[in-house]
């Protein structure tokens, strides 16, 4: 299947400050992708060398087989929406939409008329009197009636309140179900990434920890608790070990079933998976932290 965003030795530094380091991703089209990770973890940078907002320090990167940003073309196959769900608080939402019309050659303008009349909001407001949510839902059909191959979401409902998120994450799977979109959405809420999310990349300390489809990712995924030992028999991976002076706990990633009548095993859901790879200590001592609201 065709990558939507190939990265080989990627990085991005910044004077002394390695952001981004040794990146390498192979992303399938088709996919609803979830990017997360602790704050500072590099996400924000991933997504701004993707969209080519940001030139790479070392290594490469292509996105539907160009590089980011190369020319107009390659600039209409990819839509955007920044953290901070931008939009001009002066200009009602019909003046974005002729704005979005102006600078997107391939614009659908009914699309967008439809789904702002279908969320009952005002041509004639202006984008400063909305609410947040509704700020970042013209945000999202600016980005969505651009049309675009791939669609970028840099956290987009950070900001939102539990049902702002959901409304936004709602209207997110119906567009990428109706314009068969590839989405690439960064978020440091693992309850949103559950909702929406069939591909996960999990980013720590400026590195890919993991990455594949959700499905995969959980079948071969599994907690281990049993008397104290120190090792594991070779072709299970050790994510993370803790231990008592009688009993070990282990996260392992392994292909094959385990035997061994010693261990209790248990499946993980998606907030264990991600705690799991982000179970290890920074430079300051200090463990990563990941909000798991619901």
């Amino acid at each position: 299947m065709t990558a939507v965003v190939r990265a080989q030795a990627l990085g991005k530094k910044y004077g002394n400050r390695w952001a981004l380091r040794d990146c390498d991703l192979d992303i399938p089209a088709g996919h609803v992708v979830g990017l997360v990770g602790p704050n500072g973890a590099g996400k924000t940078t991933l997504l701004n060398l993707t969209v080519g907002q940001l030139t790479p320090t070392a290594g490469e990167i292509t996105v539907l087989g160009e590089r980011p940003g190369s020319g107009p073309a390659q600039l209409a196959k990819v839509g955007f929406v920044a953290q901070d769900t931008p939009t001009y608080a002066g200009l009602s939402i019909a003046d974005h939409l002729r704005l979005g019309a102006r600078l997107n050659p391939g614009w659908d303008d009914g699309l967008a008329r439809r789904r702002i009349e279908r969320l009952g909001l005002d041509f004639a407001q202006k984008a400063g009197k909305l609410s947040g949510g509704q700020r970042a839902q013209l945000a999202l059909t600016l980005g969505i009636a651009k049309r675009p191959e791939l669609l970028i979401l840099d956290e987009p409902v950070a900001a939102l309140d539990p049902l702002a998120r959901r409304e936004f994450l709602q209207g997110l799977m119906e567009a990428a179900a109706e314009q068969e979109l590839s989405v690439l959405l960064s978020s440091h809420l693992v309850s949103d990434l559950e909702r929406v999310c069939d591909y996960l990349i999990v980013l720590v300390g400026s590195r890919v920890r993991v990455a594949g489809e959700v499905d995969e990712l959980l079948a071969t995924h599994h907690r281990l608790a049993g008397p104290r030992r120190d090792r594991l028999p070779a072709g299970q991976h050790v994510v993370t070990a803790s231990h008592t002076e009688r009993q070990s706990t282990f996260i392992v990633r392994t292909e094959g079933p385990i035997h061994d009548p010693a261990w209790t095993v248990t499946r993980l859901n998606l907030e264990d998976l991600v705690l799991a790879y982000m179970d290890e200590r920074t430079e300051t001592g200090h463990r990563p932290t990941l909000e798991v609201q619901r």
